[in-house]
């Protein structure tokens, strides 16, 4: 009976199935007082701290940690052959309990103790058992104790990592200087873009740099390696082969993980778990090993559920983790792996990690012959559609394995280049240099266009000469020039021609220099014509700018708009024609004289004449005759004369009336309309020369 029981364990062994992890024998004779002193002595053993040990009476095996607390958390069973958690036996009864479906050790119906088979003896045992050893000298529990062993050591472990007191803090993480630089101008970028940018848009960016403070806060010497895959990629089956123990839960039910699995090769993780949100009970410990221990030195690795779960709650485990951890490891199966979810909703949008990031294409021993190679060459072309970089030839990028976590074949590999990625301790830093490259690039459309913007002095001068017209520059210019000459004239032309005038002036009443009020169609032209010239400036302003800061560009020229025709108005009356009368150039007396002169000679003439009728004066008509004539004459050509000299003088007076009113006009719409709008740009240039900071650019 003893052999037929052995045979079967190792039937069930070599299956991989699940077994129990204390067989229980029925032997007559006297074995049964040296079974029963065993399972005492077992019982005891299991009170002391780091025990691992087969409860009296039990069914299954059970692995405590040394502080006792990790039974109770739900996770620290672990039984059969492969570990499986709440595994049934071979009946299909629930491991743990008698065949009447209650645990075994109870009371019966009668309230007496119920009676129990005991437990397997210990592969240790064999110097106090004697003959009885050779009734399970198989090696199947001596192997079952061993991998309970290694559990309760990884529990243990994980306990302590999450709950020692004594744990010493790890240094924290230490970044470069560009990196750093780059985390700044990304803090400035989103601080210099509040008021323009709204807050979803900027959601990202704050929360990489939320990340990434939190990052720098915690251990540099860890790195936390996440392993992803869909279901029944086997991710879990490669988890616990990095491990050397059944940790993760395998099987055909799924989802078969359902919560987030951590284990850590070395102390001073804790916090780093702490950030996944990964409770104490599921932290566990690989298996110890020196060989193990020194290539996966720093290595925090986290089992997660499937991403292609049925359970939403899995799905938003997935994402959430896969934000906060340094590297991930993605198992894809022959099957899977070109899976439309997989690609366009975790590869693509993460191509830029690559270089922290594994393709490992599992089950490989399921491949016949070169199916293998074609597979993976398969897998390599999609990584390359979806814009993953792979590290081949020693460029940086994405490694893509091969391997079958279920035969060993190609771990040992994984773990080669896993610990000397671990080693370089670079993986925390190229995960948030990657998060930082993955903000920039959707931050781009609203700061980037590829296009030259800015404000031309073309342009400004267009929107002067706009505002000078609107005011009506050039028609001032006209009237000050016109102005000037009337004054000359009056000035330098003939008695009986400003007599004249002045008689004219008498009969009609003068409009002098009052200015009459535009009708009301010219002043709602005028106020177009300004409304006009803004939005073209603005236009021009804005042209090449991403939306956000085309549109605050624009709401700066529409609130400088407001009022600008009145302040116009204002100013033309200010700038306008000074009061008085224009001011004389230097050679007016002289011409005054010379035209007084003229009026003399007429009048000397004509007394003369007047004598000589009268008989006051000898008849002499030659002299008074060409005094008159020359005062006739010459009061026009002195009149001529000056009005031909004073054509240069009233042009630039004309032009100094304009040139004026320009530079007012000027000058408001400067302050009211293009200040604003350079301050905007100016603006825009250094968030321009902060996000080519962040990209690594400026």
């Amino acid at each position: 009976m003893n052999g037929v029981k052995a045979v079967k364990g190792k039937e069930r062994h070599a299956r991989g199935e699940s077994g129990d992890a204390s067989v229980g024998v029925k032997s007559g004779g006297g074995s049964a007082p040296v079974k029963a002193a065993d399972a005492a002595g077992r019982v005891k053993a299991s009170d002391s701290d780091s025990a691992a040990s087969g409860k009296a009476g039990g069914a299954h095996a059970r692995v405590n940690g040394d502080d006792g607390r990790a039974r109770g958390k739900g996770d620290a069973r672990v039984d059969g052959d492969n570990g499986h958690p709440g595994g049934k036996s071979d009946e299909g009864r629930p491991r743990g309990k008698s065949d009447d479906g209650r645990r075994p050790g109870g009371k019966g119906d009668d309230g007496s103790p119920r009676r129990t088979d005991p437990p397997a003896p210990r592969a240790d045992d064999s110097s106090r058992r004697g003959d009885d050893v050779g009734v399970w000298d198989d090696g199947l529990i001596a192997r079952r104790v061993s991998e309970n062993a290694a559990a309760a050591a990884a529990e243990q472990a994980g306990a302590r990592e999450a709950r020692g007191p004594g744990a010493q803090p790890a240094a924290t993480l230490a970044l470069d200087g560009p990196l750093r630089s780059r985390l700044d101008a990304l803090r400035e970028l989103v601080g210099l873009s509040r008021a323009r940018l709204d807050s979803k848009t900027l959601a990202e960016a704050g929360k990489v740099l939320d990340e990434a403070a939190s990052r720098r806060r915690l251990s540099g010497r860890h790195t936390v390696v996440a392993i992803a895959g869909a279901t029944g990629s086997g991710k879990s089956q490669l988890f616990n082969a990095l491990a050397g123990v059944t940790i993760s839960e395998t099987g055909v039910r799924r989802p078969t993980t359902a919560s987030p699995i951590a284990c850590s090769w070395s102390d001073g993780a804790g916090t780093l778990i702490d950030r996944l949100g990964i409770p104490g009970r599921l932290r566990r410990r690989p298996v110890q090993s020196p060989e193990a221990e020194a290539q996966l030195q720093g290595l925090v690795l986290v089992d997660l559920p499937d991403h292609d779960s049925a359970a939403v709650q899995h799905r938003e485990q997935v994402d959430r983790i896969l934000t906060l951890v340094d590297a991930v490891i993605w198992v894809v199966d022959p099957e899977k792996y070109a899976d439309a979810m997989l690609h366009e909703r975790y590869l693509r949008p993460m191509a830029g990690h690559a270089e922290v990031m594994f393709v490992v294409l599992n089950q490989v021993d399921r491949l016949p012959g070169e199916a293998a190679e074609l597979v993976l060459d398969d897998l390599r072309r999609l990584l390359d559609e979806d814009g993953v970089a792979l590290g081949e030839y020693g460029e940086p990028g994405a490694a893509v394995l091969a391997l079958s976590a279920l035969t060993g074949e190609g771990v040992g590999e994984l773990r080669e280049v896993l610990g000397q990625f671990v080693a370089e301790r670079q993986a925390p830093a190229r995960r948030i240099a990657a998060d930082v490259d993955a903000a920039a690039s959707r931050l781009r459309p609203v700061y980037t266009t590829g296009r030259r913007a800015g404000l031309s002095e073309e342009a400004r001068d267009e929107f002067a000469a706009r505002l000078a017209d609107a005011v009506g520059a050039t028609a001032a210019g006209e009237a000050a020039e016109r102005a000037w000459l009337r004054n000359a004239n009056r000035a330098c032309g003939t008695p009986w021609l400003r007599l004249w005038r002045w008689y004219n002036d008498r009969r009609e009443p003068p409009t002098g220099r009052m200015r009459l009020r535009p009708p009301a169609d010219e002043e709602a032209t005028a106020r177009q014509r300004v409304e006009q010239a803004v939005r073209t400036v603005a236009d021009r302003a804005s042209a090449g700018l991403p939306v956000p800061w085309a549109q605050a560009v624009r709401e700066a020229a529409v609130r400088g708009a407001h009022g600008l025709p009145e302040a116009l108005d204002e100013l033309a009356a200010r700038a306008g024609l000074p009061p008085g009368k224009p001011p004389r150039p230097g050679w007016w007396p002289v011409a005054v004289l010379a035209q007084a002169s003229m009026t003399i000679l007429q009048i000397i003439g004509g007394l003369w004449l007047v004598g000589q009728i009268v008989g006051f004066m000898a008849p002499n008509l030659g002299v008074p005759v060409l005094l008159m004539v020359a005062g006739i004459v010459g009061g026009p050509v002195v009149e001529w004369s000056c009005r031909m000299a004073a054509r240069g003088p009233a042009r630039r007076y004309g032009q100094d009336a304009e040139r004026r009113l320009r530079e007012a006009a000027a000058g408001c719409g400067r302050a009211r309309v293009l200040d604003p709008l350079a301050s905007e740009l100016l603006r825009y240039r250094e968030v321009r020369e902060q996000y080519g900071k962040v990209v690594g650019v400026g």
